[in-house]
């Protein structure tokens, strides 16, 4: 009978940990695919593929084509939209079927995460072990992951009728939700290890570090939505001073536009916020240096200055006939997920209580 009562509980707390390990380790998994997802789109985006299929078909969607005339017509609608008449007339099929395969490439990607994150939930909340916070949290990532699948075809249709790609302020909420959704996953995961250098005011630093990252990914987003990189190649001046001349000029109606989609803007303000975030990082890291928090304080700074070079390093090296490189491109885009993600991880970590 004692021997029983004792048991139980050392049962339980085995069961408890094994199962919370089993969630850190499929929540970050499902973190790595939202990371893939992340550069996937960005290839899709810069190999000029995201508008290659024009209807939403979130089920029937996940078959690709399978004979030549269900080529030829996915073809022709392709054909009806603006960015084929005025960016690719002499395209061939052959070269549709490249475009067209990044894009299903990506969308197929979203329908797996989506799989990958509800079944298991499913499983652990059954199981259950999903519990206190997490019954909010866990299907809040769900329901931010749907939402994110009806904004990507919210933005691809900014980019049917009457442009030849879609409007950057959608792509901008489109990579911010992204964005939001990883950091979702990784401080889940990283509250369900219960390790911790709690601190509020380091916390509080912690945060503001992680929300300025996050605006300078949607800064990004509209100096790659407006392609604005093909513009001002050089570094650190702009058409030859730090401010350029065209700064002020608000050509586009209404205003507010003018910060989405005008490109000396849409850069400056790019440039400009990346040094006020190495700024934050350089204050962050010297205010934690006597703290246990301050290795990973340095290597977020570190790692911010990685990522304005290769900013800068895709800036210089556009292609004279005007392509963006897209290696260092994507090597900026998947590295500013990177910088986000130890952000995360530093900000949770000054956040969770010690167990």
């Amino acid at each position: 009978m004692t021997s029983q009562t004792v048991a139980s509980p050392l049962h339980s707390t085995t069961d408890v940990s094994g199962g919370q390990t089993a969630m850190r380790v499929w929540l970050w998994g499902v973190a790595l695919l939202v990371f893939a997802m992340v550069l996937v789109g960005g290839a899709t985006r810069l190999t000029e593929s995201g508008l290659s299929i024009t209807e939403w078909k979130p089920v029937l969607g996940a078959i690709p084509p399978l004979s030549e005339a269900a080529w030829l017509a996915e073809f022709e609608r392709y054909k009806q939209i603006p960015q084929y008449s005025q960016m690719f007339p002499t395209m061939a099929l052959s070269d549709f079927k490249f475009i067209y395969y990044w894009e299903w490439s990506h969308r197929l990607l979203g329908r797996l995460i989506g799989i990958a994150f509800a079944l298991p939930l499913l499983w652990f909340w059954l199981r259950g072990q999903v519990k206190g916070k997490l019954r909010w949290q866990l299907p809040a990532v769900l329901a931010l992951g749907g939402l994110q699948g009806a904004v990507g075809w919210w933005m691809v249709a900014s980019g049917l009728a009457g442009r030849t790609e879609v409007a950057p302020e959608r792509l901008m909420i489109h990579l911010i939700l992204a964005s939001i959704t990883l950091v979702a996953l990784v401080a889940i995961a990283v509250g369900l290890s219960g390790k911790s250098d709690r601190d509020a005011r380091a916390k509080r630093g912690g945060l503001i570090l992680l929300i300025a990252v996050l605006l300078q990914i949607a800064l990004g987003a509209l100096v790659a939505g407006s392609r604005a990189g093909l513009s001002y190649n050089s570094w650190p001046l702009m058409d030859g001073s730090f401010v350029p001349n065209f700064m002020f000029r608000t050509d586009l109606e209404p205003t507010w536009r003018n910060f989405f989609e005008n490109v000396t803007i849409v850069q400056f303000q790019h440039r400009m916020w990346a040094y006020a975030l190495l700024a934050i990082a350089l204050w962050h890291a010297f205010s934690l240096r006597a703290t246990l928090a301050a290795g990973r304080a340095w290597l977020l700074l570190g790692m911010v200055i990685v990522q304005a070079g290769l900013g800068i390093a895709t800036l210089l090296l556009v292609f004279p006939e005007g392509r963006i490189p897209i290696g260092w491109a994507l090597a900026h885009q998947g590295f500013a997920m990177c910088v986000l993600i130890v952000a995360t991880v530093h900000w949770r970590r000054l956040a969770v209580a010690k167990s």
